[in-house]
């Protein structure tokens, strides 16, 4: 499902009631909060993302990693987000119960290796996505999986996966996918015609510091996706 006329931008990694102005300043559709995620340098608590979200001039999305179902309905409960974006292995079961038991949407991370395409098991992803789209899922993200660590890191890594792939397994998708992995002001106008996904989502290439936004990069940003439009 690509879309040829207009990508959104999620800014994700939001750690301010003031980076969540300038994203939405800047032009940017969704900004995304990671609560409770151990592995992440921009992390917020519940109560954080809470206050975030609150004051959030745009959609808030918040981002769980490998929580149980009670968990994620206590969270969202207590945040009130737009969307909740799974970041771990949650299995379709999980998404399908969440279905059921939440009001605001649900997003969920799929993984694709960063480096060459021989590393990517494109039915395994196929199949992926199908059953998280039957599960009720409204939105995928398409992530980068850095392996070369002794532990591998979801998401968050700044490394591409290969493009060409990303673009056959959006156009192909069952869900509209915002593309996630490496994208920075320098390439995002790139990625957005190659691979022609419904939204765009950045972290690390925007920020001045880790946690940080950049206002200019911000800028920057937007300019080269409107330019892609």
């Amino acid at each position: 499902m690509s879309t040829e006329s207009h990508c959104s931008v999620k800014i994700c990694g939001i750690t301010s009631n003031h980076d969540a102005k300038l994203a939405a300043d800047a032009g940017a559709a969704y900004i995304g909060v990671l609560v409770d995620v151990a592995v992440s340098e921009r992390t917020r608590s519940a109560a954080e993302a809470t206050e975030i979200a609150k004051l959030s001039p745009i959609p808030p999305v918040i981002l769980l990693y490998n929580r149980t179902t009670p968990d994620i309905q206590e969270i969202v409960s207590q945040v009130q987000p737009f969307a909740v974006q799974l970041l771990g292995q949650e299995p379709p079961q999980q998404v399908e119960a969440l279905k059921r038991s939440v009001t605001c949407q649900l997003w969920k991370s799929v993984y694709l290796p960063a480096g060459s395409p021989e590393n990517v098991d494109i039915p395994a992803v196929r199949a992926e996505m199908q059953a998280y789209r039957d599960a009720g899922a409204d939105f995928l993200l398409f992530d980068s999986v850095d392996l070369s660590l002794e532990k591998p890191r979801y998401g968050g890594t700044g490394k591409t996966c290969d493009w060409n792939v990303a673009a056959e397994l959006i156009t192909e998708s069952p869900l509209p996918v915002f593309f996630a992995g490496g994208i920075r002001p320098e390439n995002v106008k790139a990625a957005i015609e190659t691979i022609r996904p419904h939204g765009i989502d950045l972290c690390s290439g925007v920020e001045a510091s880790k946690g940080i936004k950049d206002p200019q990069k911000l800028v920057q940003l937007m300019e080269q996706v409107r330019q892609a439009n």
